[in-house]
């Protein structure tokens, strides 16, 4: 799969999606390679800015717990990725649709890349912007799931493909909810 044709694939049922179908790259290899590395962003993020200017986003907790937080909160991200694999597959089987979890576990790892890539604006220390950024990002990342049901679960039916998103990113929006909750209460 080739990073730069993720922005192609927000938008798109095929760019992208043809040719990760055509791969097929195992499942530890998406693990290794797009979910690992990508999810040390986030907590890489908050450790630099909650030791930075961590007042801006939640004032009077430490440096220290910051740096915390940001281990608990990697460890959650790589327990999330096949938790959302499974939620994902239990999904698809409700409805029916000729899925397996390879398929799922793949859109599991590729749909939270926005929201990671979007953490890197905790190099701005404004959190108005971060709200917009992140806002963003979860747009984005609800664009791949949509377009990633279609694609890798081989859907034709637009109502039962976007009634599978909407489940899938409600589920996703919820995970990331938890993970806000992990850095907030640390």
């Amino acid at each position: 799969m080739n990073v730069l044709q993720m922005p192609r694939m927000i938008f798109s049922f095929s760019e992208g999606w043809d040719d990760l179908i055509r791969i097929h790259p195992p499942i530890a290899r998406l693990f290794a390679l797009v979910a690992l590395p990508l999810s040390l962003l986030p907590p890489a993020m908050i450790y630099y800015a909650g030791g930075n200017y961590g007042d801006v986003f939640v004032p009077g907790i430490t440096p220290e717990q910051w740096h915390v937080a940001a281990g608990i909160f990697f460890l959650a991200e790589l327990l999330t990725v096949p938790i959302m694999a499974w939620l994902i597959h239990l999904v698809a089987r409700v409805n029916n649709a000729a899925t397996d979890y390879h398929a799922c576990f793949t859109l599991a790892a590729i749909a939270p890349v926005p929201m990671w890539l979007s953490s890197l604006m905790l190099f701005v220390p404004n959190l108005s912007v971060g709200v917009v950024v992140g806002g963003l990002g979860l747009l984005c990342s609800v664009g791949l799931i949509y377009r990633g049901v279609y694609a890798l679960f081989s859907m034709r039916e637009d109502i039962k493909a976007l009634q599978m998103a909407t489940v899938i990113a409600g589920a996703g929006l919820l995970m990331w909810l938890i993970l806000m909750q992990i850095v907030l209460i640390h």
